[in-house]
């Protein structure tokens, strides 16, 4: 059996403050500083999910205080929603 690909971060080459999460080749959510969000609002935020393969609705998102906790706000969510998923998706 072949081992499953593991979730790897690739920087936006635009912008400094902006990653791209990958699953092997699919890209499956993005992890960035938010722009224009006042100074008392979290200032970081996760994507997860990819079409096509999920339905409308089962993207999901969520903003956080530091970049560390969006990435692993952004890995709990992803094991809800990879765990949805066929090889077919």
């Amino acid at each position: 059996m072949a081992a499953m690909p593991a979730l790897t971060r690739r920087r936006y080459p635009e912008r400094q403050d902006c990653w791209h999460v990958y699953f092997g080749d699919v890209h499956v959510g993005t992890i960035a500083r938010r722009v224009g969000q006042p100074h008392d609002e979290d200032p970081w935020q996760w994507l997860c999910g990819f079409y096509p393969g999920s339905d409308p609705g089962e993207q999901t998102g969520g903003a956080a205080a530091t970049f560390e906790h969006a990435r692993a706000d952004f890995e709990i969510e992803w094991r809800q929603f990879s765990a949805k998923r066929t090889p077919a998706d």
